[in-house]
């Protein structure tokens, strides 16, 4: 026999006094109107995934680091302190193409049609954002102040990409460790210039464009008011940011930094914004590694597409997803996300598991 011990809208059942069991819930994001299943019933903890931790082993012959430049190809953009020649050692940070790109950056798009099909040349740009010399360091573990400066390199590859009309979106993204796909474990980042808006993107865009054309105000705002006065998915927030757990995450332990100010585009944020964004962003990869003992992880940067990058609608953000689950059969058949952790839990997790952000 089962008997109503809770309230609220997740009803608790306790069943021959075998103790409590509470029903999955279905969430719907209220952005793209996706799916997930809180598998409320097999709730785990952080101490309940089974992974391998990333570990920096630092053998080997690796490309990215100090002395090896020549092993790239020659750099796009370099930060350099002491007025050293290019593709030599004395940077900071570097950018060069990816020497497997998945597009090339020459040529036409030459778009035709076969039949029904549509397809056209793989043109785009495909660079890597070394972020340290220091093969030990991680992005968690580098200075504040050097966080910020792989923000700005992001910022300035954005505006000189943006120039070219081939391309209607850029992809910036970070796979940390081997099982999120890592082929290097020197701590880099990637970008990805398309001449298509992805899908997953259109659908986030267009869930905003219409929200706004129903209410006149942008949803991201909205839910970040309305997250910030219930406070129970609330991370941590600074003067520029705020950082949740959202209210239906496809992923355990997934958090997205967002903006207090309406931004729609990343490469329109002032030097404040990436001060508070590079504290905030090191603070949570620290709480990472201390809750869930250095997984691996990605994370994403949603912006908005070319070339109505500035608009009313869209809020930009950035979405930090650890790879704690796997995507299975019932995934890729429905679309859904069976997420074994509430929101609300990781959220309290994290949120308590505060750190000391060093200045750097």
């Amino acid at each position: 026999m089962l008997r109503d011990t809770g309230g609220g809208r997740s009803p608790k059942f306790e069943i021959h006094g075998q103790g409590v069991n509470t029903l999955p819930e279905l969430r719907k994001d209220p952005i793209t109107g996706r799916w997930v299943i809180i598998a409320t019933e097999r709730a785990k903890r952080p101490s309940d995934f089974l992974r391998d931790k990333v570990q920096i082993h630092g053998s080997g012959f690796c490309p990215f680091c100090y002395g090896n430049e020549s092993k790239t190809p020659p750099e796009i953009l370099a930060y350099r302190n002491d007025g050293s020649t290019r593709n030599a050692p004395g940077w900071s940070l570097r950018v060069v193409p990816n020497k497997f790109p998945a597009l090339g950056i020459e040529g036409s798009l030459n778009r035709q049609g076969e039949g029904l099909y549509d397809k056209m040349n793989g043109v785009g740009a495909h660079e890597v954002i070394i972020e340290t010399p220091d093969h030990n360091m991680t992005l968690a573990t580098l200075p504040a102040a050097r966080v910020e400066d792989v923000l700005w390199a992001f910022r300035d590859r954005i505006l000189d990409l943006k120039k070219d009309r081939r391309f209607k979106y850029i992809l910036i993204f970070k796979n940390h460790g081997e099982a999120a796909g890592a082929s290097l474990e020197h701590t880099h980042s990637q970008l990805i210039a398309l001449p298509v808006v992805p899908k997953r993107v259109f659908e986030e865009v267009e869930g905003s464009r219409e929200y706004y054309n129903f209410k006149e105000r942008c949803i991201f705002c909205d839910i970040m008011r309305q997250e910030a006065e219930n406070e129970i998915r609330v991370i941590a927030e600074n003067r520029e940011f705020i950082s949740v757990a959202p209210f239906a995450p496809r992923f355990p332990f997934e958090m997205w930094l967002v903006p207090k100010v309406h931004r729609s585009a990343f490469e329109e944020s002032q030097k404040s914004e990436f001060e508070q964004l590079a504290q905030i962003l090191k603070d949570m990869l620290m709480r990472l590694d201390k809750v869930l003992d250095f997984p691996a992880y990605n994370y994403v940067i949603h912006t908005s597409p070319f070339p109505d990058s500035s608009n009313d609608y869209y809020h930009w953000h950035l979405e930090i997803m650890p790879k704690l689950t796997k995507v299975a059969g019932f995934e890729w058949g429905t679309g859904f996300y069976i997420n074994p952790t509430p929101p609300e839990e990781s959220a309290k997790f994290l949120r308590e598991a505060a750190v000391t952000v060093a200045a750097g």
